[in-house]
C-alpha cells in the first residue's frame, strides 16, 4: 500500500490529493495506457457532442427565424418546417448517441481505474494493461446497475420535491414575501439532496467494483462509509463539478461559440480547445484515483480493515486471510 491503512483515516483533503497524485505519478505507465485507451476517447467525445449540438441548434434557430418572416399560406414555411422536424429528429439521435457513446466509456474508465487503484492498495505490484483491461467489461455490468438504481433514487427525489413545491405554492402562495423565502428554503435543501444523492453514487461506484453489493445495497453501503467523513466527501464533490462546470463553461463560450468582446482568431479557439481538453482529460482521471482513495478513508475511519472487503470478482480470491489481486 502507498499508506499505511491505519493511518489513511487521518488524510483531510490535502492528504488524499498527495495520496492520489503520489499514486498517479508512481503508475503513471499503466494510468496514462488507461487514460489513453478510455479517458481520452471520454473526453473528446464529451466535448465534440457540445460541438455538433451548438452546430446543429444555430441551424434550427436560423431556420425558425426564416419562417417566421413568411406567411403561413406559402410553400416555403413547409419547407422549412419538413427541414426543422428532420434537424430536430438529428440533434436528439446525436444526444442519444453521445449518452450511449459516453456512458459506457465512463463505466469502462471508473472500473478500469478503481480496479487498478485497489490492485495497488491491496499489494499486487505486477498488475499490467491487459489485465486490467479483461475485467472491465463485467465490472461495467454492476456499475450500470448501480447507476441506474441511483437514477431511479434521483427520479423519485425529483417528484417529491416537486410535490412539495406545489403544495408550498396552493397552501402560501408565490407572490408574497414569506413564500419567496420558503421557496428559496426549499431549493436551498433540494440542491443540498441532490449533492448528497451525488456523494452516494460516486462512492457507490467504488463500492461496486471492490465488494459484492452493486445497486441499491451499494448505495447503502456507500451511505455508511461517508458518515464522518461527510465533510470531506461533499467539498471533493463540489471541488470537482465545479471544476467540471468552469471548463465546459469556457470551451462553450470560447471554442464553441467564440467570445464576441474578445474576437478569437480559430488559432486561439483551437489553443483554448486543447487547453480545455488537456485539463478535463486530467480532470476525470483524477476524480476516479481521488473517489477510490476515498473509499479507502472512509473504510479505515470506519475501522474496516481493507482485508475485510469481498470482491465478488473471480479475479479477487482470499489467500491466507488476506485479499490479494490476483490479475
Amino acid at each position: 500500500m502507498a499508506i499505511e491503512q491505519e493511518k489513511m483515516q487521518f488524510l483531510g483533503l490535502f492528504g488524499v490529493y498527495k495520496e492520489s497524485y503520489k499514486l498517479m505519478f508512481s503508475w503513471r505507465k499503466l494510468l496514462s495506457q488507461i487514460t489513453l485507451i478510455l479517458i481520452i476517447p471520454l473526453t473528446f467525445n464529451f466535448l465534440i457532442q457540445i460541438e455538433l449540438s451548438d452546430f446543429v441548434l444555430g441551424k434550427i434557430l436560423h431556420h425558425s427565424n426564416q419562417m417566421t418572416n413568411h406567411h403561413l399560406d406559402t410553400a416555403q414555411p413547409q419547407n422549412l418546417t419538413e427541414i426543422i422536424t428532420k434537424e430536430w429528429a438529428i440533434f436528439f439521435l446525436i444526444k442519444i448517441a453521445y449518452f450511449i457513446l459516453i456512458f459506457s466509456l465512463y463505466l469502462f474508465s471508473t472500473s478500469a481505474i478503481v480496479y487498478t487503484v485497489a490492485s495497488i492498495y491491496t499489494g499486487n505490484k505486477d498488475i499490467a494493461f491487459n489485465k486490467v483491461m479483461s475485467v472491465i467489461t463485467n465490472l461495467s455490468k454492476r456499475l450500470m446497475v448501480t447507476f441506474l438504481c441511483t437514477l431511479t433514487a434521483g427520479f423519485f427525489y425529483n417528484i417529491i420535491a416537486m410535490v412539495i413545491a406545489i403544495i408550498f405554492a396552493l397552501t402560501f402562495g408565490v407572490r408574497n414575501g414569506g413564500s419567496v423565502a420558503g421557496f428559496i428554503i426549499i431549493g436551498i435543501l433540494y440542491f443540498v439532496g441532490l449533492v448528497y444523492l451525488n456523494v452516494v453514487w460516486q462512492l457507490a461506484n467504488v463500492v461496486t467494483v471492490l465488494e459484492d453489493s452493486y445497486g441499491f445495497e451499494a448505495m447503502m453501503k456507500s451511505k455508511e462509509l461517508i458518515k464522518g467523513k461527510m465533510g470531506l466527501s461533499i467539498f471533493i464533490t463540489l471541488q470537482f463539478n465545479f471544476c467540471f462546470f468552469v471548463i465546459r463553461f469556457l470551451f462553450g463560450m470560447l471554442v464553441v461559440n467564440g467570445w464576441k468582446w474578445f474576437e478569437l482568431s480559430l488559432m486561439s479557439r483551437i489553443t483554448i480547445g486543447f487547453v480545455c481538453f488537456l485539463f478535463l482529460s486530467h480532470l476525470f482521471l483524477l476524480i476516479l484515483i481521488m473517489q477510490t482513495v476515498l473509499y479507502f478513508v472512509c473504510k479505515s475511519y470506519q475501522n474496516e480493515s481493507i482485508d475485510k472487503c469481498s470482491p465478488s470478482l473471480e479475479h479477487v480470491k482470499v489467500h491466507q486471510g488476506e485479499y490479494v489481486v490476483v490479475v
